[in-house]
């Protein structure tokens, strides 16, 4: 069995919609964990408001308030492969994770993730990502270290003042092969939430999703691509490159759900966040990052 090391936070709704008490929320809202499970917790001392009170099972439900818990699994996969923090001050931290990590604690993993991983480089417990990527997408991401700047780097993201570009691997299609280079699509469209619920789909409707897509060098049949997104979309890349007929080299979501299987490290997704800059909203001054790795069409072979 693997414990979290630190405590997950969730903030109680602010409307309640008939929970008398937190447990019955937590059974509500978290319905793949069992309510023995929870009450085993809860009796453990495994969820706890913020401040540190523990709850009972009676616990009244309490409107927008802070809660801290402990997330287990059977058995947590290892992932194999280095992270490296590119930059570090009073106010954030931006690291460069590998494919495979999760950003944060979710589904089977607890402590194998780049959050715990940077407590633990750093020392310090009080990190916030601001802004999330998929486990299988390698990259730059930008953590909080300060929780009195940090609404100035969500900010940045809200706001859109945040320069991000992406590096992706594809097969071509057959009108592209033989076009000079570079090549260029401006993709706009509407992306909600599909089903299962971790996935997204294109539907009509108002655009709420804009990315810039180059293709930049090609080797026979593929492609590699750079990917600027304008607003921030789950999965918004890999959608708009499925838009394009071109789906993004070893992706199991688009445009087919694949089973699940055993992690296949020989196999990562072709999706690199690449470059990060923006005007520090703290200090001013212009900063601007690049993921030491690129993709290449070594991964073809794979």
């Amino acid at each position: 069995m693997s414990i979290a090391l630190s405590a997950s936070e969730i903030t109680l709704p602010a409307v309640n919609e008939g929970w008398v008490s937190v447990f019955d929320f937590l059974c509500a809202h978290f319905e793949f964990i069992s309510a023995q499970t929870w009450r085993e917790r809860i009796l453990a001392g495994k969820v706890h408001w913020y401040q540190g009170e523990t709850i009972t099972e009676q616990t009244p439900f309490s409107p927008s308030k802070r809660l801290c818990y402990y997330r287990e699994v059977v058995k947590e996969p290892v992932i194999p492969y280095s992270h490296h923090i590119l930059f570090q001050n009073e106010h954030i931290v931006v690291a460069e994770k590998p494919h495979f990590l999760p950003v944060t604690p979710g589904g089977e993993y607890v402590n194998e993730c780049l959050l715990a991983r940077l407590k633990k480089d750093t020392g310090i417990m009080d990190i916030v990502p601001v802004h999330r990527l998929d486990k299988d997408t390698a990259g730059l991401v930008l953590f909080s270290l300060n929780p009195i700047s940090r609404a100035h780097y969500y900010q940045l993201f809200s706001d859109g003042n945040i320069e991000k570009e992406y590096q992706a691997i594809a097969k071509l299609v057959d009108e592209v092969k033989e076009k000079c280079l570079p090549i260029s699509w401006q993709i706009k469209n509407r992306i909600e939430k599909s089903q299962p619920r971790f996935l997204n789909k294109i539907v009509e409707g108002e655009v709420n999703a804009a990315s810039t897509i180059s293709l930049v060098d090609k080797s026979d049949r593929w492609g590699l691509f750079t990917l600027t997104p304008h607003t921030g979309k789950t999965h918004q890349l890999r959608l708009h490159m499925q838009s394009l007929g071109m789906p993004i080299l070893h992706d199991k979501y688009y445009p087919e759900l694949l089973p699940k299987e055993e992690l296949d490290f020989k196999k990562p997704l072709q999706l690199l966040a690449k470059k990060l800059s923006f005007t520090d909203p703290v200090t001013q001054s212009f900063m601007q990052f690049e993921a030491k790795q690129n993709l290449t069409f070594k991964a073809i072979s794979l």
